[in-house]
């Protein structure tokens, strides 16, 4: 399948040189922005000078110096705003990110390691060695004669080695479109994020500019919010990840120790948690923006994360359903057969 060739790495890597190269369309918000918070600053001095001035009071300057600060940091918006958060946030990004590398590269050892265990286990048993081995079938039939009762072991034998190849090929290619799955709720998340960060970014001069005015003070506070539970969606998505790899090597230490100590054990119910698993963590994925939601409170974003639980819900089953559909009539023609 093309799509199986699909580099999820450089897809990601899309993504991040997308949100650097969109960064300078924030200088073109800062004009209409200063006009912005100009005026609302003319009339939030003026608003503070009359009150003092009519309640015949002392002039508090220090309040008054908001609105410069607010069109301070708007001229300074993409190395003083973006530049400060996004220094502060990246060690975070780079500290979950090693810890994935890190699971991931366990798991494809141990993966590696047992599928070597798994095909010595079989080529160890005459019953088995001739399904994984084209020199240990061609040595068995050469042992066989062309007596009747042969001919029915040699049918048998190229029976079983059929159905062996076809119950191998049907498995990986599930496993395969449910690697495929993973990775892609994966990229809808990541492309999300970028989304949202870029409409941030670019529009965070005019937030900025809006909460000069009186009212609106808290829009900066909001947008601030906003933009650091967006940016957490990257940590804790390598975070959840990381976890699913730690209970995939897990397993595969499991199946490992029982390859080793249990001549008997099968692999097939391994098989099956692991796709379990990999629907468990198809779900996972969508829940992402509410477990962000929960380390940084964002007004707003709570009715996003609830639309995007019920359409993972959703998606989740009928991906699972048809699935599940296509394999059992796949086997059932082929038992027809």
């Amino acid at each position: 399948m093309i799509l199986l060739a699909v580099d999820f790495d450089n897809l990601h890597q899309i993504l991040r040189s997308l949100y650097t190269e969109m960064m300078p369309l924030c200088s073109n918000m800062t004009g209409i922005a200063k006009g912005i918070a100009g005026l609302g600053a003319l009339f939030y001095v003026a608003s503070r000078v009359w009150q003092a001035l009519s309640r015949a009071e002392p002039i508090d300057v220090y309040p008054m110096l908001r609105p410069f600060a607010i069109g301070l940091c708007i001229l300074l918006f993409p190395t003083f705003v973006l530049g400060t958060i996004n220094a502060v946030l990246s060690p975070v990004v780079k500290g979950t990110h090693q810890m994935l590398e890190s699971q991931t590269f366990d798991m494809n050892q141990y993966r590696q390691q047992k599928d070597q265990l798994e095909y010595e286990a079989m080529m160890r048993n005459p019953e088995t060695a001739y399904l994984v081995s084209n020199q240990e079938f061609d040595r068995q039939l050469e042992e066989l004669g062309w007596s009747p009762s042969d001919l029915t072991t040699m049918t048998g034998m190229y029976v079983e080695r059929s159905m062996y190849d076809l119950k191998k090929s049907i498995r990986d290619w599930f496993r395969e479109l449910l690697e495929l799955l993973f990775q892609a709720a994966a990229l809808v998340i990541d492309t999300l994020r970028t989304f949202f960060l870029i409409v941030l970014s670019i529009l965070g001069p005019i937030a900025f500019a809006i909460s000069v005015y009186d009212g609106f003070q808290s829009t900066m506070t909001q947008w601030i919010t906003r933009y650091i539970s967006v940016y957490l969606w990257l940590p804790v998505s390598d975070v959840f990840s990381s976890i699913l790899a730690k209970i995939q090597v897990l397993m595969l230490q499991n199946d490992i120790t029982e390859l080793h100590n249990n001549p008997d054990y099968s692999i097939d119910a391994s098989n099956s948690v692991y796709i379990i698993f990999m629907i468990i963590g198809i779900i996972g994925y969508f829940t992402i923006p509410t477990v962000a939601n929960w380390i940084i409170q964002a007004g707003g974003m709570g009715s996003f994360g609830r639309n995007v639980n019920s359409t993972a819900s959703k998606g989740s089953s009928v991906v699972s359903g048809a699935a599940g559909a296509a394999t059992g009539n796949i086997t059932g023609r082929l038992m027809g057969k």
